[in-house]
């Protein structure tokens, strides 16, 4: 018989392979701390009027990072199995990218707990990504939304992670 490899178990499934939310009850007690980024693609005219003020709906950077920081803080009411979290701090940058053109968006989510705090960061950086992109879309419906992907953890006990890029 061929060696198989072992893979690493499914957390959210119970032996039954029924979906279930992981029990993190003996887990120990760590300082969590997530980064995430994505981008939003846009003209050089869209750009230019998000950094100059320029925009029907308002003040797009502001609400795009409240959003973010909201966003972050109802994870758990969004994505099914998440575990509701006291988050410590979220903070989220918008920076222009003349280059691509448009945003580069980062999230930073912080916490003190059993489980971590990655799909915070990234439902931040997502929905940030989206109140730009709505904010904006009366100057331009094209906007792409791009490569949201987690850059790093710490905490837990599957260690720290990097993302290579």
């Amino acid at each position: 018989m061929p060696h198989q490899s072992q893979q690493p178990s499914l957390t959210h499934l119970d032996s039954g392979g029924a979906a279930h939310m992981v029990d993190v009850t003996d887990k120990a007690v760590t300082q969590r701390v997530a980064l995430a980024e994505g981008y939003i693609r846009m003209s050089d005219k869209t750009l230019a009027a998000v950094e100059s003020g320029n925009v029907p709906k308002g003040d797009v950077l502001s609400t795009a990072r409240i959003a973010g920081i909201m966003a972050a803080k109802q994870t758990a009411n969004l994505i099914p199995l998440c575990h509701p979290l006291p988050l410590k701090t979220v903070e989220i940058q918008l920076e222009p990218d003349y280059g691509r053109p448009g945003y580069r968006i980062r999230a930073m989510v912080k916490t003190t707990g059993q489980t971590g705090v990655e799909m915070e960061a990234l439902t931040a950086v997502s929905v940030a990504a989206l109140t730009l992109y709505d904010m904006a879309k009366a100057l331009q419906k094209s906007m792409q939304i791009e490569d949201i992907r987690l850059l790093s953890k710490t905490g837990g006990k599957s260690g720290d992670y990097t993302n290579s890029p």
